[in-house]
């Protein structure tokens, strides 16, 4: 988006900075942006944790964790131990506001033009930080608070959030975090709509039939049972990162790359889906959960037998729904969302299918089936754009097979690709919120999901079972055959 100007100095400070997000994404993201030389001269990154550990032992632990994560080739000695003289531990108990002094005492000893605060804490302590930063005076027009997700369990403790935040921050200072909208793909996905004049007049209800939304992971719930069973994956990835995903498809071009136009944009389509009734949760929507399977060539146990997972529980980890956008570019286009854990393999994509050809003149495939043109975008575990097209089959016949043009961002660019968490916290020293999420969009997405949680709620059935190593519960791919559609992994 927009670039802004980076600070001459900076300040960035993780709460729970012994944690696995700071130690597996952030810390190595910064080594990343200080090894091709983007946070300038002055700027720390304090730690903050519960733990007794010195400063050095801190850096010690923090190195092994960035060998393990970091690509072999991305690593060089000379510049982590450069590095590590950024990194600052600070014992603290983010809980007692007394020790709040010493952290305000120790940031006066490094000056900065912007001093960052990143919330990689549970939400129940969002209120009690914010308070006791600003007690600190540590809100000031310099000051920029980070919450990750998640951002409440419902609308109500949501907007209770936002609320407490915006006591102490103003909107202009809050930066909620998805890392999906970090991906190099989705930015591209602004450019391919909004750079081409090829693609902006094809992008409506006139020559799309539907738009898939893919998040599939591989692994289970692992460790996470606890936050897990009672968050599910309509909390954990549709109400944030489908929903995101779905606004940059469908939103109509922004005014400039300024990050309220587009946001506003995004807000417009949030604010154009269908509400859904009990009644169409029950038509429009599929909940699973994985039973013992096969995963990677391993047997694997159910949800239900994971450790610390409740005697019965009936909290989803697969959801596909059918939503659609009601205004004049997509009205009656499916919007299909789809997400699981332990299904067959890692991916998320964005697909366009579009109309066929309204006559045939060439035989049909010996397959028996046509394949209308696609347009794939890959947001993981590769970044890359396909778009799918027929084309004649060398020889005699008049025979077409589907083929691909490619654009694999990795092949085609010798640039260094930023990771998505890389990307995020320099816009956030920059102070660009434009892949940051609003309060308003963040209240609209609760409010469409909500009517879902509540109908689900209700339903004694629970979700239905699928075994682990597929595509999840029949259901979902009735959910779009009923339309005359199919998902795009069956193709």
């Amino acid at each position: 988006m927009s670039q802004l100007p980076f600070p001459q100095s900076f300040n960035v400070v993780f709460f729970g900075g012994t944690g696995d997000l700071v130690m597996r994404k952030l810390l190595p993201a910064m080594y990343q942006s200080h090894k091709n030389g983007q946070l300038g001269e002055a700027g720390y990154f304090y730690c903050l944790g519960r733990r007794n550990y010195t400063p050095e032992e801190y850096r010690s632990i923090a190195e092994e964790k960035a060998r393990h994560f970091l690509p072999a080739a991305d690593w060089d000695d000379e510049i982590w131990a450069a590095f590590r003289q950024r990194v600052v531990y600070e014992r603290i108990d983010a809980e007692n506001p007394e020790e709040y002094a010493a952290l305000k005492s120790r940031l006066d000893k490094t000056p900065a033009e912007v001093n960052v605060f990143f919330l990689s804490v549970a939400p129940s302590l969002f209120t009690m930080i914010c308070q006791s930063l600003a007690r600190q005076k540590l809100n000031g027009p310099n000051s920029r608070v980070v919450l990750e997700k998640p951002l409440g369990h419902d609308l109500a403790s949501s907007n209770a959030i936002t609320e407490a935040v915006g006591r102490h921050y103003h909107e202009k200072q809050i930066y909620r975090i998805d890392h999906y909208l970090g991906k190099e793909s989705v930015q591209n996905l602004m450019a391919l709509r909004f750079g081409n004049a090829l693609f902006e007049p094809l992008w409506r209800r006139q020559w799309i039939t539907d738009v898939q939304i893919t998040i599939a992971e591989e692994v289970g719930i692992g460790s996470r049972a606890g936050f897990y069973d009672g968050t599910g994956a309509l909390r954990d990835m549709v109400q944030n990162h489908l929903l995101q995903l779905l606004c940059f498809v469908a939103m109509e071009p922004p005014s400039s790359l300024d990050s309220d136009a587009i946001r506003n944009e995004k807000l417009k389509v949030l604010e154009c889906l269908v509400p859904f009734t009990a009644e169409e949760v029950r038509a429009n929507t599929v909940r699973g959960q994985y039973r013992a399977g096969t995963s990677g060539g391993h047997a694997v146990p159910g949800y239900l037998e994971e450790p610390g997972v409740p005697a019965g529980s009936k909290t989803e980890t697969f959801v596909a729904i059918k939503a659609e956008i009601a205004n004049w570019r997509w009205a009656g286009v499916p919007f299909y969302l789809f997400t699981g854990k332990r299904l067959p393999k890692r991916l998320a994509d964005i697909v366009i299918h579009f109309h066929d050809v309204p006559h045939h003149i060439f035989p049909l495939p010996s397959n028996g089936s046509r394949a209308p043109a696609k347009l794939v975008i890959r947001l993981q575990p590769d970044e890359s754009i396909r778009l799918y097209l027929n084309a004649k089959l060398p020889g005699h016949s008049m025979q077409l097979r589907p083929v691909s043009l490619d654009l694999d961002f990795t092949s085609k660019f010798s640039e260094r690709r930023e990771e998505a968490y890389e990307r995020l916290l320099l816009d956030i020293i920059r102070g660009n919120q434009a892949l940051f999420v609003r309060q308003d969009e963040l209240e609209m997405a609760w409010r469409w999901v909500e009517p879902i949680l509540n109908t689900w709620a209700a339903d004694p059935e629970g979700p239905e079972p699928y075994k682990a190593g597929t595509w999840g519960p029949a259901a979902s791919a009735e959910l779009l055959s009923r339309s005359g559609h199919r998902w795009h992994e069956d193709d």
